[in-house]
């Protein structure tokens, strides 16, 4: 039988008697932190080094992809080095950047903070790398396990990488509650049986089935999440 629709409920009372999510699943880019601004200006200055027209397009296309897929896509359109050396140097660009100044969604640091009070356990599962990845779980000081693109054999948009993080928390992922905002992290969270939420972000996703949607992570309380976890398939809320 269909998942339950329903019309976006944002601010109801929390209910203790209805189980929260047995963990919360985050996606790191777009998602958590707004990095994307930050790796278009590293594609374009990688890119400017050696001619290549790069638009804004361009990098919105590669949101969320795996970084050996993006650095493939870089060095075809005529960035002459190595992927692994495209994709060290984007990491280390968004990673100094990042390390000066950790650029939060809004909502995102008050969200993670309820979800750690209430006790449900949190992962960070993202696309890129250690060297990006690592400092800015440190910063956050909320995760209990981090999946990163090089930790797993298939990133993004396969299932993998969500998997991996439910079963590094000793949960199953069909009880936890994926946060996404991109097409390729929410096909990856989709597909591992994840209760997937949909952040706006600088991607058009279109619905599909089992898809919820929020427009900002201030709208993310308990409540949703325990709509989230009993199955129910949230619509996104009208614009105010």
């Amino acid at each position: 039988m269909a998942n339950p629709r329903t019309t976006w409920t944002s601010g109801a009372t929390d209910d203790a008697a209805r189980p929260l999510p047995a963990a919360v699943l985050w996606d790191m880019d777009g998602t958590l932190i707004d990095t994307e601004p930050l790796w278009m200006a590293a594609e374009i200055e990688l890119t400017s080094r050696f001619g290549v027209t790069w638009t804004a397009q361009d990098a919105t296309e590669l949101v969320g992809s795996a970084m050996v897929h993006s650095a493939g896509v870089l060095q075809a359109r005529g960035v002459d080095l190595p992927v692994t050396t495209i994709v060290d140097e984007l990491t280390a660009s968004v990673a100094r950047a990042v390390t000066r100044r950790v650029p939060w969604q809004p909502g995102a640091r008050d969200a993670l903070e309820t979800l750690r009070v209430a006790g449900v356990p949190l992962a960070l599962v993202t696309s890129s790398y250690r060297p990006l990845a690592e400092p800015f779980a440190v910063a956050a000081g909320v995760f209990d396990v981090v999946v990163s693109g090089d930790d797993v054999t298939r990133a993004k948009p396969d299932p993998e990488p969500y998997v991996l993080a439910a079963r590094m928390l000793g949960v199953p992922v069909a009880r936890c509650v994926a946060v996404e905002d991109s097409r390729s992290g929410i096909a990856s969270a989709l597909a591992s049986g994840a209760r997937t939420l949909a952040v706006d972000g600088v991607q058009q996703v279109a619905d599909r089935p089992g898809l919820s949607r929020i427009r900002s992570l201030r709208d993310l309380t308990l409540d949703v999440l325990r709509d989230l976890a009993a199955g129910v398939v949230l619509e996104v809320p009208p614009t105010r």
